[in-house]
């Protein structure tokens, strides 16, 4: 016999949308077992901040109101005994899952529950209505209310939607569906059960499949393992039936920061070469594409061996595992830039083919000025470089609130990573350089992190004067 489920239905009011930036004020739990009610509780919390006036106008909560109540951290052990061992509801639960998390986390704590999303679940359960937001679903139920716009009242209104659907047995696999995060158990390897799957964290880092023997079958990333690990097995694929086939255990490692997940797991791969991961598996990277300036002055490229002879010669932009890779980029490159493939070593030709067909502006004839020619090309070995001109460190978040990732760039490549604490940390350059772990040099760490940087603009860099950058690492 099933063991009959328990339902944290949740709401909560708050300082504004974004939970890393704004505090909980008010919140509201029901436990519901799928037929009556069995506790309720709510509290005002104090934020520890003054709530703005729109917030105040919707919800009626003042300054006032919360200058006497609790702080989060002295109800944060309710919340825990209310929530836990039931499934975790709420009207669009991503919102208020997402604030009580970043709530525990500020007070170094994990708070991690099934979930199931009563809008998601509306959709399903009740095809056709104009909307599925609370307001009408009230309406179009007419659900009794008091207090619309505080957490106990909306509470209260999201319960009386659950009970609708699950009054209907036709609804009982989709909401199994939800809960598991889209995962049949018949998908799953015979030695992983759905608890597994939820008992993962839904933090950032690097997670390990391992076969029957031990060994690392697939090494994969991601800021929210849990989520992803589930996608793994959530489709029929062939990737997914040859998981389904391998691992027998799931591991993983947090990292905090997304920068470092990237660069952790492409590491790993080179490192451990599990057999069902195929991408960044290469160590060897034996060409190379340089740049020089020809007869005319124009920025012109070239696809050589990149050996220590090459390496000296020329000025090398990236390095890659083969001629056609290079070719690739390198043709990838000049059709984004419009620039010459005579000047590009992918035509002999003068003019080149492609000036034919109005892809090249005649800079293989001296048609196009020298200066609008090298300053599209100058871009273009910007989205080329593998390499860095400046030395420097970049922060980011940590594991925990109190930690900062930092990753150390210097003699043009990413020389490895660590962590410190934030009280630590400021800008001392030998405090920094002392919680860097080294690791290996590779063309796809550069593009994982200029990639990164060019998306992530507000991280924080620091850069190391020419003493350090003197200094050997």
């Amino acid at each position: 016999m099933k063991k009959q489920k328990i339902y944290a239905v949740v709401d909560l009011e708050t300082t504004g949308g974004k939970a890393s930036m704004e505090k909980v004020i008010e919140v509201a739990i029901v436990r519901f077992d799928g037929d009556k009610i069995l506790e309720k509780w709510e509290s005002l919390i104090h934020p520890e901040r003054s709530i703005p006036a729109m917030i105040t106008k919707i919800t009626g909560i003042n300054d006032e109101m919360v200058v006497d109540a609790p702080k989060f951290f002295e109800v944060a052990k309710k919340i825990v005994e209310m929530t836990e061992g039931a499934i975790f509801v709420a009207h669009n639960v991503r919102f208020d899952y997402l604030f009580l998390r970043e709530e525990f986390q500020r007070l170094g704590f994990t708070f991690s529950r099934k979930q199931l999303c009563t809008v998601r679940l509306s959709r399903m359960a009740f095809p056709g209505l104009r909307s599925y937001g609370l307001s009408n679903l009230i309406r179009h139920f007419r659900i009794p209310i008091k207090n619309r716009h505080r957490a106990m009242g909306d509470t209260l209104a999201t319960v009386d939607v659950l009970r609708r659907v699950l009054s209907n047995n036709n609804n009982t696999e989709t909401i199994e569906d939800l809960i598991n995060l889209g995962v049949k158990e018949s998908r799953l390897p015979k030695n992983i059960e759905i608890e597994t799957l939820h008992a993962l964290p839904e933090a950032c880092g690097v997670y390990f499949f391992h076969d029957m023997d031990g060994d690392v079958a697939y090494i994969g990333k991601s800021s929210n393992i849990k989520k992803r690990v589930a996608q793994h097995f959530s489709k029929a694929s062939s990737k997914a039936s040859k998981l389904q086939r391998h691992v027998d255990d799931i591991s993983y490692e947090l990292t905090g920061s997304e920068l470092i997940a990237l660069l952790y797991e492409s590491q790993l791969i080179k490192e451990m070469k599990p057999y069902i991961n195929r991408a960044q598996r290469n160590t060897q990277f034996p060409y190379m594409i340089y740049s020089f300036l020809d007869a005319q002055g124009y920025i012109t490229f070239n696809i050589a061996k990149n050996n220590v002879k090459n390496r000296k010669q020329f000025n090398m932009i990236s390095e890659y595992s083969s001629q056609g890779s290079a070719k690739g980029f390198l043709g990838r490159v000049r059709e984004a830039f419009e620039l010459c493939a005579t000047l590009c070593d992918l035509d002999s030709n003068r003019p080149c083919f492609n000036f034919h067909i109005h892809q090249c502006r005649g800079a293989c004839k001296n048609d196009e000025p020298l200066d609008e020619y090298n300053e599209r090309a100058t871009e273009a070995i910007e989205k080329l470089s593998t390499v860095f001109e400046k030395d420097f460190f970049i922060l980011d978040e940590g594991r925990t609130p109190d930690e900062l990732s930092v990753i150390l760039v210097k003699d043009k490549v990413c020389k490895g990573f660590g962590y410190i604490d934030k009280n630590y940390a400021g800008s001392y350059v030998d405090t920094l350089l002392d919680c860097i772990k080294p690791y290996p040099a590779y063309p796809e760490t550069t593009r994982i992190i200029r990639r990164f940087l060019k998306k992530n603009g507000k991280l924080k860099i620091v850069e190391l004067d020419k003493r350090y950058s003197e200094e050997n690492f």
